[in-house]
């Protein structure tokens, strides 16, 4: 009976300790095997995956200049389990100019958390700047598990152009969240300019490194010989249309001033010269431990430095808009432009004057172009907007502003610049809403100041700029844009071209428009943007502000045959288009096309260089 009961006990025993050893099997099992959680941990205690940083492309200017290249800074990272107990922390401390409870707060981590590990490195400090790295880089042995990882801000070869090139900042949440597979938090991302706008280019592609390490975390060398491991591959290199030498010589002339010069190559579209002012040395916000406070100071500016007035300000056109209109109407067929219309020093309508500053006379369409003269444009719109009878306004402005868009009116032109503004082209729609408590309808009258460029109609700089080279081209003209081709480090050039862009004007429509801009500048009101031996076809224009003095306005391009350059100009709070922004536009394009101002020209050089518009600019 014992040995029964010895034996059931003994089977008993088996019994448990096999049933015990299947589960310590099945647990073990499925920590290794089945739990995805473990098989991580295990991986990253023997192999490490570390990011090989790509340097971002460089940007030359149209004749190769570089403008913007990469500045090494570093990353200071400490490795908790190398640390060397016995290390000289005053040392250290001098070195990169912290303090001991710096240091043990940043070794005072919740290392049981999943986000820390003693075996991994993290960033103790960021953006040191190489003169501090290279003694940190003299005494590195010193410091067992603390090294320096290398990262590229941006250097300038200018101090020009700084709202075109842009600035790059550390990645932001929303940034991040948008692309995760291509961004780790302290990337490094374009935020403002070509930098953001082409940062898929410039940004390049990182590489992967796997190494192997001890339980210690020691490095063994490369994992699987390296097989695995991918290059980082720089960004592409931009070549861009800007005529550098062109930009500061615009920008000098802005100094002292708020407003913008824009000037386009007609035949392709590229922009020579795009300056805002006021404006800022872009070398200012390069990645470095005083950009903070360099970057609060401008974005406090009330002037707005950051604010690019070239593409995202909308302004009254004021006069500029007197050839335009005398294109459209000739399409419209309300004109003959030999025909002469008389002006008696104003437009009169019932019991409503407008006044005309050129003073009476008997004007065809050339020459009221060439003297500005206001009643001959005021009778103009009204007959486009009349069209089809004084009681139905809406299909003549509707027709008219047709033409007008296919000029590239009311619409961002399409620059490669975020913050392009669309300028404003009043329809219908919005006149029925604003003469609403009206019983009456609106007529041509109620919208006459259209006629002069001082309605509700509004352009941006860019799109004055892009008017000019239309009419250079006589119809035709191509998208505005600063990049011209790009380049991978070892790749071929590869050219962005732009598609011809038609208005559908009659090139026959054209002779007595520039005719009269010619005039202008030969014996009208932009005789301060001659230039000696070249045929300028230009017009200036006062743009009505409700707020201050008027802004001085000017666009041209030259020669008249054969162009090579289109330009806008406005200063704002200028008075006249031809106080500051003709004698601007000449000089800008006889610094162009001749490299230098004639001697007999010096003195408005001066005078434009010397004037200050803004006191505290």
């Amino acid at each position: 009976m014992k040995n029964k009961k010895q034996e059931w006990n003994a089977q008993a025993i088996q019994w448990f300790f096999l049933v015990g050893g299947l589960l310590l099997v099945y647990k073990t099992a499925q920590l290794q095997l089945f739990d995805p959680t473990f098989r991580k941990e295990a991986s990253s205690a023997t192999i490490s995956k570390q990011v090989l940083h790509t340097s971002r492309g460089l940007m030359y200017d149209r004749d190769g200049k570089l403008l913007v290249y990469n500045d090494p800074i570093y990353d200071i990272e400490v490795t908790f389990n190398q640390l060397d107990p016995d290390m000289d922390t005053a040392l250290l401390f001098n070195i990169l100019d912290i303090n001991k409870n710096f240091w043990e707060e940043a070794l005072d981590k919740d290392w049981s958390s999943p986000r820390f590990a003693r075996y991994a490195p993290f960033i103790l400090q960021t953006k040191i700047h190489p003169d501090r790295y290279a003694v940190f880089a003299e005494h590195q042995h010193k410091f067992p598990g603390i090294s320096a990882q290398r990262r590229h801000t941006r250097g300038y070869a200018t101090t020009y152009g700084a709202q075109v090139l842009g600035f790059i900042s550390e990645i932001d949440r929303q940034s991040l969240q948008r692309e995760p597979e291509v961004y780790q938090h302290g990337d490094i991302i374009g935020k403002y300019g070509l930098e953001k706008f082409y940062e898929r280019s410039l940004r390049g592609v990182k590489g992967l490194r796997y190494i192997l390490k001890d339980k210690w975390g020691n490095n063994m060398g490369p994992f699987d010989g390296g097989r695995l491991d991918t290059p980082a591959l720089s960004g592409q290199n931009l070549f861009l249309t800007l005529d550098m030498d062109l930009q500061a010589y615009a920008e000098a002339l802005m100094q002292g001033k708020k407003g913008s010069i824009v000037a386009i190559e007609p035949e392709t579209g590229e922009i020579l010269c795009l300056a805002s002012s006021p404006s800022y040395d872009p070398q200012v916000l390069a990645l470095n431990r005083n950009r903070g406070d360099a970057f609060r100071l401008l974005a406090k500016d009330t002037l707005k430095p950051f604010f690019n007035r070239a593409i995202s300000a909308n302004y009254p056109a004021g006069s500029l808009m007197k050839p335009i209109y005398g294109l459209a109407a000739q399409q419209m067929g309300v004109v003959n432009p030999q025909d002469y219309y008389r002006c008696q020093g104003a437009y009169y309508y019932r019991n409503a004057r407008w006044g005309c500053h050129a003073g009476p006379g008997v004007h065809n369409m050339r020459d009221a172009i060439q003297v500005s003269c206001n009643s001959y444009f005021y009778e103009l719109y009204r007959k486009m907007v009349d069209k089809h009878g004084a009681s139905r306004p809406e299909l003549g402005l509707n027709e008219l502003n047709s033409i007008l868009r296919e000029m590239g009116l009311g619409q961002p032109l399409g620059i490669d610049l975020d913050g392009e503004s669309s300028g404003f082209l009043p329809n219908p729609n919005f006149y029925d809403r604003m003469y609403s408590f009206q019983q009456a309808d609106w007529r041509s009258t109620y919208i006459i100041s259209n006629g002069i460029g001082q309605g509700e109609l509004q352009l941006s700089p860019i799109q004055m700029a892009n008017l000019a080279a239309m009419m250079a081209n006589r119809g035709i003209f191509y998208t505005p844009h600063l990049v011209r081709a790009q380049k991978t480090e070892n790749g071929p050039l590869q050219e962005i071209t732009r598609p011809v862009r038609q208005t559908g004007l009659d090139t026959a429509y054209f002779s007595v428009v520039l005719e009269g801009m010619q005039r202008a500048v030969d014996y009208g009101t932009a005789r301060g943007a001659r230039v000696p031996n070249v045929n300028i076809c230009g017009k200036t224009g006062t743009s009505e502000n409700p707020h201050g003095k008027d802004h001085s306005v000017f666009y041209a391009f030259a020669p008249r045959y054969n162009p090579k350059i289109a330009v806008a100009v406005f200063v704002e709070n200028g008075g006249y288009g031809g106080t500051y922004a003709a004698p601007m536009g000449g000089l800008i394009i006889e610094k162009y096309l001749k490299d230098s101002i004639a001697p007999t020209r010096q003195w408005w050089e001066d005078r434009m260089m010397q004037a200050q518009l803004t006191p505290n600019l």
